[in-house]
């Protein structure tokens, strides 16, 4: 259930960032009608859309982990997914030197079609706008994809996701609807907390896969134990599949021994 608060917080704060990544398209989205009732429903489709990538991504990082879990790592994939976010915070450099990826053969084609969607004034068009601004690169999304995959569930990971996009919803809704009119003073002091944040869930994960029995924060291991059993029935019915025909001897077979 932590993990899961941690998600919602982590979008929460995040959407701080997203006013400089995000905030521009949510700024120019085209809202339909002029009352206040049209624009707060095309700004929850726009970012409905937006959380329903996030679910999606969820969905798939989740079965990774889940993956994993069924091998047997899947406290180890928790402890190794805690350390990126924390590595993430205390060495970005390092990690943007050596993982720097040219996304622009993705990024400009959703571009131009964030471009084109922008003509048409409907809520279909802000559905598709908020899915493919979920899909622009971002690296707080990369933190909570990490987070969704150290839940080691796919239901866990779609939760984790969807609950990081629902955090980012006040702040976009507050974007579309008024404006930006939060000063860049405290957008920075803001901003400058979520490093902290990504610490603490980072901290936070690695205790998950620790299992050092501290109550909610670090549960013991449970004890491995089968999950089906042979059933072999009662003694009558042993008896029973001992004369089923498969397990006589051939009668041809007794014969020609008796000859």
């Amino acid at each position: 259930m932590e993990i899961l608060i941690t998600a919602f917080i982590l979008g929460l704060m995040g959407s701080f960032h997203c006013m400089g990544m995000c905030g521009p398209i949510a700024l120019s989205l085209p809202l339909r009608g002029n009352n206040f009732s049209q624009k707060i429903t095309g700004g929850l489709i726009y970012n409905l859309g937006r959380s329903s990538v996030y679910g999606m991504m969820g969905a798939f990082f989740g079965l990774i982990g889940q993956s994993f879990n069924m091998l047997g790592f899947q406290l180890g994939i928790s402890v190794v997914m805690g350390s990126y976010m924390i590595l993430s915070v205390l060495l970005p450099a390092v990690l943007k030197k050596h993982f720097r990826i040219n996304l622009e053969f993705i990024t400009n084609p959703l571009r131009r079609a964030i471009q084109k969607l922008f003509k048409v004034r409907s809520y279909k068009g802000m559905f598709m706008i908020g899915i493919i601004n979920g899909l622009l690169p971002c690296g707080l999304v990369y933190l909570a994809i990490a987070g969704a995959i150290g839940t080691g569930t796919t239901i866990l990971g779609i939760t984790f996701m969807v609950l990081f996009g629902l955090g980012t919803l006040p702040m976009m809704l507050f974007i579309s609807w008024i404006g930006n009119v939060i000063t860049g003073t405290i957008r920075n002091r803001m901003n400058k907390m979520i490093p902290y944040l990504v610490v603490v869930i980072g901290i936070i994960f690695i205790l998950r896969g620790l299992t050092l029995g501290i109550p909610y924060l670090s549960p013991a291991k449970a004890k491995m134990t089968p999950s089906s059993h042979m059933n072999t029935g009662s003694p009558a019915n042993v008896s029973e599949a001992v004369k089923h025909p498969c397990c006589q001897p051939d009668q041809n077979k007794e014969m020609q021994k008796a000859n």
